[in-house]
């Protein structure tokens, strides 16, 4: 167990793959250069890999001021063991004070192999993160300026905010998409630290022999329209109505739990707190209820247009606009008016 460390950095774990990072690093780098401009500390990422050192300079535009860089062959294909080796090495030398994950399969795999080994605390799925006080309700003590960790609990019903006092590093994973993407600064400089790490015989217990990949077949991130249907679509041939609207206004599908668990498509048009959070310029909730799970990912819509035959839906509480009626007449309405438009 480390000890608190007040003076301690913000770090992010900078995922990578194939030389490109994720792009969930670089959302975390701006709200860790926040954290950290609040605690009055360094702010950090770890890079990991082979050949990747070029990829320091785009941590640095979103806000590190230092790039831990390990370069090894050991490296280059992401695995568990050599991962958490350097992970935990790096924070035994350094003791920052918060280190923060993507919540992506990478980062889910990870984050707690870390947390068991530091004998630290870990929060998973985080949608948000600030610094605050907390007092111990038998002893009075405050502990100032610790992590505050906030996530959906209880299947999205509440919010909890949880805090780890005595095991440091504080340790979070947070959801892609949840915290925004600046655009970065090229003209700010930050220094390129090249670490090395001991590794044994058991981090290269594992070997990987061979690679398969499957591009996802629709990015929701970067979608500046997005159409959504949900159970209230009906059926999954009632759910092409949705594939032509969001072809007729240049927009991508997405779906609500409730589609997805019904066969309408497939996961990876998942929105919500399960799925995918999104920030579309335009999104159009087709036959959503509006559950809590869903609103949490997609209510920060710049507009959002809502229809559902049920005036009281919980939707209709955070659309810009919404349309009571029944989707299978209002949608064939809709495109016909856009087609119209169009000519």
């Amino acid at each position: 167990m480390i000890e608190p460390n007040r003076q301690g950095e913000v770090w992010v774990f900078a995922e990578q793959e194939d030389e490109s990072l994720n792009e969930v690093s670089l959302e975390l780098c701006g709200k860790a250069r926040e954290l950290a401009d609040r605690l009055g500390v360094g702010m950090s990422a770890v890079l990991a890999g082979w050949n990747v050192r070029e990829l320091a300079y785009r941590l640095i535009a979103h806000g590190a001021d230092k790039v831990y860089h390990v370069h090894d062959t050991q490296l280059e294909f992401y695995r568990t063991g050599p991962y958490a080796r350097l992970m935990c090495q790096l924070i035994a030398k350094h003791k920052p004070q918060i280190v923060i994950y993507g919540a992506t399969p990478l980062g889910r795999d990870l984050a707690p192999r870390v947390a068991s080994e530091m004998k630290a605390g870990l929060t998973a799925d985080c949608t948000d993160l600030e610094i605050g006080d907390y007092t111990d309700p038998k002893s009075k003590q405050i502990h100032k300026n610790l992590l505050l960790q906030i996530r959906p609990a209880f299947g999205g019903n509440i919010i909890a905010t949880i805090i780890n006092y005595d095991r440091w590093p504080q340790m979070a994973t947070v959801r892609e998409g949840v915290m925004r993407l600046g655009e970065g600064d090229p003209k700010r400089t930050g220094e390129i630290i090249d670490e090395k790490i001991a590794f044994n015989d058991f981090d290269a217990a594992v070997k990987l022999i061979e690679r398969h990949r499957e591009e996802r077949k629709v990015n929701l991130k970067a979608a500046r329209t997005i159409v959504a249907g949900g159970g209230g679509v009906g059926d999954k041939a009632s759910f092409q109505l949705i594939h032509d609207l969001a072809g007729a206004i240049g927009g991508a599908v997405g779906a609500s739990r409730a589609a997805v668990d019904a066969g309408f498509i497939s996961k990876d048009h998942q929105v919500g707190q399960t799925g995918t959070t999104v920030r579309p310029a335009l999104y159009i909730a087709c036959g959503i209820s509006g559950a809590v799970q869903h609103r949490a990912g997609m209510e920060e819509s710049a507009k959002i247009v809502a229809i559902n035959w049920d005036k009281d839906a919980p939707i209709f509480g955070v659309a810009h606009y919404g349309i009571v009626g029944d989707l299978q007449k209002v949608i064939p309405l809709m495109i016909k008016a856009i087609k119209e438009r169009a000519k």
